[in-house]
């Protein structure tokens, strides 16, 4: 059996491999790691979509890319992975993702202590792959249940920093674009990896001309490449008087910069959502079908929350990871009263 990590470690190995929001919510850990432990070398394996958002950042030593393939090469992604790790064993490893292809990655990689979620949260078997366990203290906000592997190693999660890398030339990028528009840019993603987060191409059709009119903002979509999206926005141009500008593609860092630069935020429970947040950019954020008290902005903008997941208004319900089918719940009025209060809490 491993011995119990005892002191500071000299390398760290955290395994966080997919979803954009859940990248997010490992930039505070990896500053408060570094912040404690100031000559730790840290190591994070991730797949190349997630790199792509968080590379550069100033507490992460080195990436270690983990390429999925499929069909009868897929388990040559896990000895290509098992090859790029060093030889010496990491001297702790943080399991934060709960599913069998990271479970399979915490087993194969060495690390003398494997800190993973307690049985009741870990999915896919993942608790047979760590050895040390996060003891179950109730339902938290996803970023709060992330914190707990510092609070188990004695570390003080706070002040939560994200520090999302931004270059000097998105930089520029940013400036030059922005200075284009005539007005400031409410930025509205469209969709999500799972339908039932989307709101509706009417809803988004009738809010961008009251953005317009009202607020006098000029509304851009964002967002992916993928063909529901393209087939979202295109309902949406069709269905609406105004003029948005139709900026989807799958240039992930031009993402960055396009919310950075914005007045505001508006999107489901998806990774721009958590990137907003990580750039202190007001975030209106349209709820129904996960809790938004678990996956809505942390600690910051709660009350730009569009909240369908309540069953009536002003339900008192616990923090839970059930689902339920709310979008329905989110309106044309009650999404733009809140564009109404960022707007006047918090300009940009």
């Amino acid at each position: 059996m491993n011995e119990p990590l005892r002191s500071e470690p000299r390398s760290v190995c955290i395994v966080m491999l997919s979803a954009l929001g859940d990248a997010v919510h490992v930039l505070p850990v990896a500053n408060a790691l570094k912040r404690r432990w100031p000559d730790t070398h840290i190591t994070w394996i991730t797949q190349p979509q997630t790199h792509r958002l968080v590379e550069g950042h100033r507490s992460v030593d080195r990436f270690i890319l983990f390429e999925r393939r499929r069909g009868l090469e897929a388990w040559d992604s896990y000895r290509r992975l098992r090859r790029a790790l060093p030889e010496r064993p990491f001297d702790l490893l943080l399991g934060l993702q709960v599913y069998l292809k990271a479970g399979l990655i915490t087993a194969l990689v060495p690390a003398r202590v494997k800190l993973g979620f307690d049985r009741t949260r870990a999915r896919d078997l993942n608790w047979l792959f760590t050895n040390e366990k996060i003891p179950f203290h109730g339902q938290r906000h996803v970023q709060d249940q992330y914190f707990e592997f510092l609070e188990h190693l004695g570390i003080d999660p706070r002040p939560a920093v994200w520090d999302l890398p931004v270059s000097a030339d998105e930089t520029a990028a940013q400036s030059e674009f922005f200075a284009r528009l005539d007005r400031p840019a409410c930025a509205v993603v469209i969709g999500t990896s799972k339908p039932e987060k989307n709101w509706n191409a009417e809803g988004y059709a009738r809010l961008l001309e009251r953005l317009e009119s009202e607020h006098s903002l000029q509304p851009m979509l964002v967002g992916g490449p993928s063909r529901a999206e393209r087939e979202m926005a295109d309902r949406i141009l069709g269905l609406t008087r105004a003029r948005p500008l139709d900026l989807l593609g799958d240039d992930l860092r031009r993402l960055v910069w396009l919310i950075r630069g914005s007045a505001l935020l508006i999107s489901p429970d998806t990774g721009p959502l958590h990137i907003a947040r990580a750039l202190d950019v007001p975030v209106v954020g349209l709820f129904g079908y996960t809790n938004p008290k678990r996956t809505g902005p942390y600690h910051r903008y709660q009350d730009l929350v569009v909240d369908g997941y309540a069953e009536f208004p002003g339900e008192s319900y616990p923090i839970t990871p059930a689902y339920r089918a709310g979008m329905a719940r989110v309106t044309v009025d009650a999404v733009n009263a809140k564009v109404t209060l960022a707007r006047a809490r918090y300009p940009r």
